[in-house]
């Protein structure tokens, strides 16, 4: 998007000052959605992002200014801005005489291209179709289709320069059941880092008749118990548990600043030894996969808990230098208008040796929570409260009745301690996860087997 040679200047002129490190991020983003509501199309937008945005950094201080201006003298005069964060007076430049391109991998499927119209309203009316004729109690359907595609440019001191090029499809389908007396509402959505053809063979239809299924479950569920009680977390969606009330807390940020309660634990045993974490940047597809982070540095495979011990944390360029170690690929931003930070990828566990079957089966009285609708979490302390998206009740070894309104209320190391068995079904769940910190979002993919924890929490309208 600009040329190597000016990107160079901008480098030099960021570290005019000094500095210990300099980078630009170019970014032009393109974006297409729709919306259906009511058998309708309510909303259709086209959106463009497109600016580049300059740091510098000194110790643990990091001068930053973005311009969506891509003027000559604006840039510069944007990374004259960034640079006031030195105060040494210590000349800085360029590693080598100039930028050296490099070579990023593929982890994206299929060739982008800006489809008709008609193409993204037919996969919203067939979704509404699906949908409505699953159940008669159906009685509303919201459809969301997003077709993205992110180009970036990264260029930084140590003379490296990487480009993207991203793409990001999203399909999600929200279904209202009524019956005039109770309502009850479902969601499923799919997508990620590939092309509209995606949807060729994850076709709307399947989407809707779940979401119409889960919405039908709702509406006749009966209302969910109060108390302790044993908890089987459902697979792939329940991954949003492990996102939340761990993830966040492995992030170097919170860490370095001593905030996480995981803080100077690595070695230490955080979790049973039936619990292995995983964060990836680097699988084929996944909504939460970059080619190469934020930063310019490769996705990749890391280990953040193995059989219950933690190995380490989630590091982007900044927190990792100040620790002592490494990138992880885990430096990213919303946009060029955002410095960056150490973000979850795609974080889940992976499968165990016990079946789903015998999972239930062990289980006396309990809430099997299928799927989350939503929930929050405080980092310093792990503690949680989610709501169940979908969820049954098990008795006896067996799957009953299903619940609505249902919370759990717990701690995220705490739960981690309590798993006593972990499915051999671990998947990622293809659905819309976007990630917010600190005023920034991003996508994220989420996923785990079935998972057993011994004691919860739950919050419900009917104790006993």
């Amino acid at each position: 998007m600009l040329d190597p040679a000016f990107l160079a200047r901008l480098i030099n002129r960021a570290l005019a000052r000094g500095g210990d490190f300099a980078d630009v991020f170019c970014e032009r983003r393109s974006t297409i959605s729709y919306r259906l509501q009511d058998g309708q199309i309510h909303e259709a937008s086209v959106g463009m992002t497109l600016g580049a945005g300059i740091r510098v950094v000194v110790g643990e201080s990091a001068g930053y200014a973005s311009s969506d201006d891509l003027s000559e003298a604006a840039l510069l005069r944007a990374a004259e801005s960034a640079s006031l964060v030195a105060r040494a007076g210590r000349h800085g430049e360029l590693a080598g005489a100039e930028l050296a391109p490099q070579a990023v991998g593929s982890l994206y499927k299929g060739e982008h291209e800006e489809a008709d119209p008609a193409r993204y309203v037919s996969l919203l009316e067939r979704a509404d179709v699906a949908a409505r004729g699953y159940d008669p109690s159906v009685v509303a359907v919201n459809g969301t289709i997003s077709d993205e595609l992110q180009e970036v440019w990264i260029a930084n001191s140590d003379g490296h320069l990487v480009h993207d090029r991203r793409p990001l499809v999203t399909l999600g389908v929200q279904v209202v059941a009524s019956d005039k007396r109770e309502r009850g509402s479902g969601y499923a959505g799919d997508g990620g880092r590939t092309s509209l053809h995606y949807f060729d063979d994850h076709t709307p239809e399947s989407l809707a008749t779940d979401a119409a299924r889960i919405a039908a479950v709702n509406l006749h569920a009966s209302a969910a118990p109060a108390g302790e009680m044993e908890m089987i977390v459902g697979s792939g969606g329940g991954g949003v548990l492990l996102h939340e009330a761990v993830g966040h807390g492995l992030e170097s940020d919170f860490n370095r600043r001593g905030t996480s309660l995981y803080s100077g634990r690595v070695g230490e045993r955080v979790a049973s030894r039936l619990v292995t974490i995983y964060d990836d940047g680097n699988l084929q597809e996944e909504r939460g996969s970059v080619n190469v982070d934020d930063e310019g540095v490769a996705g990749q495979h890391n280990v953040l808990v193995h059989e219950g011990v933690l190995q380490g944390y989630m590091q982007d360029r900044l927190n990792a230098r100040l620790m002592g170690t490494t990138s992880t690929g885990s430096g990213r931003r919303q946009s060029f208008r955002f410095a960056p930070q150490p973000r979850m990828c795609n974080t889940y566990m992976p499968s165990g040796e016990t079946s789903v079957e015998e999972i239930i089966a062990s289980t006396r009285r309990g809430l099997y929570a299928k799927s989350f609708a939503g929930g929050q979490v405080e980092i310093s302390k792990g503690d949680f409260v989610f709501m169940v998206g979908e969820g049954y009740l098990v008795e006896d070894g067996k799957l009953t009745a299903p619940v609505r309104n249902a919370t759990i209320v717990g701690n995220g190391p705490d739960a981690m301690m309590k798993v006593v068995a972990v499915g051999n079904d671990s998947r990622l769940a293809r659905r819309h996860y976007t990630c917010g910190k600190a005023g920034q979002y991003v996508p994220v993919g989420v996923g785990m087997p079935t998972v057993k924890i011994s004691s919860i929490t739950v919050g419900g309208t009917q104790h006993g």
